[in-house]
Parts: structure tokens; C-alpha cells; sequence
């Protein structure tokens, strides 16, 4: 008996009106409430052979433990079925729980399927070295945030994608905000995996139209950490005493000169330094997240760490052309390092290719465009994430304007007008 909303009972027996060569046939009757329904089997038995207490045939022969295999499938197939149908929250009868377990009627798509199509077919980029694995966690934990979020919402673990309304995604932001105490940002970006599901789903033809395609959510650009130039060769000339710390401090500047994110660095090769038309060396390589390239001339503080560790035993032993923990630990030991050097600001391993975007390359007037492909961009508007004025840009900016218009032999002298 599965306990549910109504009472749900599976019972095998012999139709004895239905016979082949004699033996009657084993019919299923199917039970929801009140109501019953049946249907056959298509499988035959002598009736001294069939144990209606058991359910199922007597013996071992080949034929017994068929029938009998077959009966277990069906009554487990009709479990998955009844629970299916339960967490859609519909209207179960005898007569329908039957019509889904023989497929009878237009078969729609849910949305848990929808998106375990999508983290499968993502999960197979990540496979083939195409997509990374953290954002297929984060595409799983959404997944996980929407169940929850059904549960919360409607009582249910699944919906039918047809189901879905336009205040789906207003009250799964507002559960995402209020219930799970998550900030707007935070929010916004399970959003956006729930809006590239079910945008998934009408290009595959399971939803006619986008339900979510007018929802706006606002996303509030965070003031994003980055390091002074100064600070920068605070952390490169700090004498560290222990090689954990000289390792993470020696791959974060890498970073600050190079502006690799953390999958980046952790995935170069010594192949991918190569010699560039300039006859100087770069690092070659497609970004792990997007797979868009990223080719960045090697600085020279950056081509001296790379000659650092050419001969470390991690990398040759693993190939790899840095030593670079794992992002939980390389996070941990910046915080150490950090509070070594006096620096009073959250370093991560973002903080460092935020630095190369801003200090060490808009401050000192490399073109927008250039830092995009520099960064692995597809987009320039993505780069412009990193093109706030700072005031060490102004001052630059002014300072060879005064030149320009002030300076010996310029026309433009002070008291002159």
C-alpha cells in the first residue's frame, strides 16, 4: 500500500475467462481509492502453478522466474509512476496512473527533466575540456534550489513545464531573497540558470512558449577588490618563509601580470608558452570558461616566475606549468599572506585578474579592446565590468593633458588668459 493522498494497492491474479492452451491468464488490478481498473499481462500459467498468496508462479524454471522478474518490473514501474504523478501534484486515479504507465496521452516534458537534460548534455562539455566543472556545481545546486523552492511553494518535487507561469520566477526570487536569505545578486544568478533551462526547453520544442521571457531581474554591479601597484610589489618582494606561502603568493602575481582566472592557471601547460610574432614569450590558451582564446605576452615579473618553478617537482610531475592548490586552500593561504604583508583587503583568486584588468593595464592606457582579448572576452561589454575610472586613471589622464596643453613650448601658459 503507498500512503499518499489516496490509499494505492497493486494485486496480481488469474482471469480464468482468459485462457491460452488452457492456462488462464495473470491480470494486474490496480487500485486508487476507491476506484479499480486492470490490465493483463499477457502472461499464462497453470493454476496449480500460480501462488496467489505470494503473487507470483511457483518453482525455479526458466519460465517461472521470467514471469516472475516480469511481474516485479511492472508493480515497480506503477510505484514510479504513482510518485511521479504525485510530485506534480495531480488528480491521481486508477485510470490515469494506468494511461501513464502504458504511455497513453500526450507525454510532456517536466521541468526536473528539463533540466537534468541540460546539466547532462553541460556535464558532457565539461568532459570534452569545453566547459568547467564549478559552474556544472553551481548547475547542479540550482537545480536543488528550484526543487526546494517547489517543495516550498507548491508542495510538490516536479512541475509540468506547461504549468509553469510568468509568477513562477517573481515568487521563486522571492523565496530565493526571503526564505533562503540570499542577497539580489545571489539570486539573480540562480535566475538566470532557471531562465536558460526553460528558454532550453520551447528550443527544443517542450514548451511553446517562453513564460520567462519578459522577466527583468536586476543585477547590482558589486564593488569588485583589487590591488594598487604598490601593494602589488609589497606581495612580490615579502620574504615568506614557508613554500606554501611563496607558492600561492608567486601564482596570485602570475595572475595580477597575466590576468588568468584560477581553472586558467590551474590548467596551463608549459606548452602553452610559446614565442609570439614580437619574438617575446606568451601564454596561449582558450579560456576554461567560455573556451574563447586568451593570449597574453608574458611581463617580465611573470615570465620570472614562470623560470621559478620550470623545475619544480610538482610540475614535473604533473605537467603543469605552475604549482597551484586547490581554490579552497590557494583562498585560505591569500588570507595568511595578506595579514603578512599589511594588506588590509579580501584577496581571492578573481582579486588578482581584476588587478591585471584595472591596475596594471586601464591605469596605464591599454585600449578597452585590447584587455578584452587580453582577458579572453567575447564581448567588449563584458570587459567594461572592469572599466571604472579610478582616480589613479584620472590622474594620469590630467596629468598629460596639463602636459599637452601646459607644458615648455605649449601655447597655453598660466596668467596668459
Amino acid at each position: 500500500m503507498e500512503k499518499g493522498h489516496q490509499s494505492f494497492a497493486i494485486l496480481f491474479w488469474l482471469n480464468r475467462h482468459r485462457c491460452k492452451n488452457d492456462k488462464p491468464a495473470i491480470y494486474l488490478r490496480l487500485t486508487v481509492g476507491s476506484k479499480r481498473t486492470e490490465l493483463s499481462t499477457y502472461r499464462h500459467v497453470d493454476s496449480h502453478l500460480w501462488n496467489q498468496a505470494g503473487q507470483c508462479v511457483k518453482g525455479n524454471s526458466d519460465e517461472a522466474q521470467a514471469i516472475n522478474q516480469q511481474l516485479t518490473v511492472m508493480k515497480a514501474d506503477l510505484h514510479r509512476h504513482y510518485s511521479h504523478l504525485l510530485a506534480l501534484g495531480k488528480p491521481i486515479s486508477a485510470e490515469s496512473l494506468k494511461n501513464a504507465y502504458l504511455g497513453i496521452g500526450e507525454q510532456q516534458r517536466t521541468l526536473m527533466q528539463a533540466f537534468e537534460h541540460y546539466n547532462r548534455r553541460f556535464a558532457e562539455k565539461v568532459k570534452a575540456g569545453k566547459k568547467s566543472t564549478g559552474t556544472l556545481k553551481r548547475l547542479e545546486i540550482g537545480k536543488g534550489k528550484v526543487i526546494a523552492f517547489l517543495k516550498h511553494q507548491y508542495r510538490v518535487s516536479d512541475k509540468q513545464l506547461n504549468d509553469l507561469k510568468h509568477s513562477f520566477a517573481a515568487d521563486f526570487e522571492h523565496f530565493l531573497t526571503t526564505v533562503q536569505g540570499m542577497t539580489g545578486n545571489t539570486a539573480f544568478q540562480y535566475l538566470k540558470i532557471l531562465k536558460q533551462v526553460v528558454k532550453m526547453a520551447v528550443e527544443h520544442g517542450w514548451l511553446m512558449v517562453n513564460p520567462f521571457a519578459a522577466f527583468k531581474c536586476r543585477y547590482e554591479e558589486p564593488e569588485r577588490e583589487r590591488l594598487t601597484m604598490e601593494e602589488i610589489m609589497t606581495l612580490y618582494n615579502k620574504e615568506l618563509h614557508l613554500d606554501r606561502l611563496k607558492e600561492v603568493r608567486d601564482v596570485f602575481i602570475f595572475c595580477c601580470f597575466t590576468g588568468h582566472a584560477y581553472q586558467d592557471v590551474l590548467n596551463l601547460k608549459p606548452d602553452n608558452v610559446v614565442t609570439g610574432i614580437d619574438g617575446e614569450k606568451w601564454v596561449v590558451k582558450n579560456r576554461v570558461k567560455t573556451d574563447n582564446p586568451e593570449r597574453v605576452p608574458l611581463l617580465p615579473i611573470a615570465l620570472e616566475i614562470v623560470e621559478r618553478y620550470k623545475d619544480h617537482p610538482y610540475c614535473k610531475i604533473y605537467g603543469c606549468l605552475l604549482p597551484v592548490n586547490s581554490n579552497q586552500r590557494y583562498n585560505g593561504y591569500l588570507k595568511e599572506i595578506a595579514t603578512i604583508c599589511g594588506i588590509k583587503k579580501h584577496l581571492t583568486t578573481h582579486t588578482a585578474r581584476h588587478t591585471f584588468a584595472t591596475t596594471v593595464t586601464l591605469e596605464h592606457d591599454v585600449p578597452l579592446e585590447t584587455v578584452s582579448q587580453l582577458l579572453g572576452h567575447k564581448s567588449v561589454r563584458t570587459t567594461q565590468i572592469y572599466a571604472k575610472i579610478t582616480q589613479r586613471k584620472i590622474s594620469n589622464n590630467m596629468r598629460a593633458l596639463k602636459d599637452r596643453l601646459f607644458g615648455e613650448g605649449r601655447p597655453l601658459r598660466a596668467g596668459t588668459l
